[in-house]
């Protein structure tokens, strides 16, 4: 309601305070600082843990490559390897792995291991295959390895052994292969 006429306070003009003198108004808080630093930190971490996996993933491909990559690195390592794949273990697919590709004239040791099977088989026995002396001559990318073959079996109680004198040819082209095995006389 308005002041009675003639009231001094009707009179005053009403008192503002001047804008410049007001009290700045309130300053709202600051909002938190973003979290950067928990991202960066999440950040480092997922990469490192990236990183790793693929450094894991690249040296666990080499490790079993290595590790199954057939060694044919000489010609007597290579006549080892493919006589125990061939005689001892009866793996063509791994023997084959250390014969040449180019009709290979094995056809003697297909034999003597045929031989063996039925001998193993008539007498009721296993046959123990080893092998010895081996002697490597080698003339550029060719190579002969004279091995001498031990076999061994118990038949009736009684140990009996024979020896038989091979010799292999082998050959360079990338590695190391065998190409022919005759029995000496």
């Amino acid at each position: 309601m308005p002041p009675p006429a003639g009231s001094q306070v009707s009179r005053v003009p009403a008192q503002r305070t001047p804008p410049e003198e007001l009290a700045p108004p309130a300053i709202a808080p600051a909002p938190p600082p973003p979290r950067r630093r928990l991202r960066t930190v999440l950040t480092v971490v997922a990469a490192v843990l990236a990183v790793s996996c693929v450094g894991g993933g690249v040296t666990g491909y080499l490790l079993y490559d290595r590790a199954t990559t057939p060694d044919r690195s000489s010609p007597t390592v290579v006549v080892d390897s493919y006589l125990r794949a061939f005689l001892v273990d009866h793996n063509d697919v791994r023997a084959d792995l250390f014969a040449c590709d180019d009709g290979t004239n094995l056809e003697q040791l297909r034999l003597l291991r045929s031989d063996l099977a039925a001998r193993e088989e008539r007498f009721g026995t296993n046959m123990s295959i080893s092998w010895g002396n081996v002697l490597a001559e080698r003339d550029g990318n060719k190579a002969e390895v004279r091995v001498e073959l031990l076999f061994s079996a118990r038949v009736d109680g009684i140990r009996q052994y024979d020896r038989q004198s091979w010799t292999f040819t082998t050959r360079l082209d990338e590695v190391w292969r065998v190409c022919s095995g005759v029995m000496d006389d």
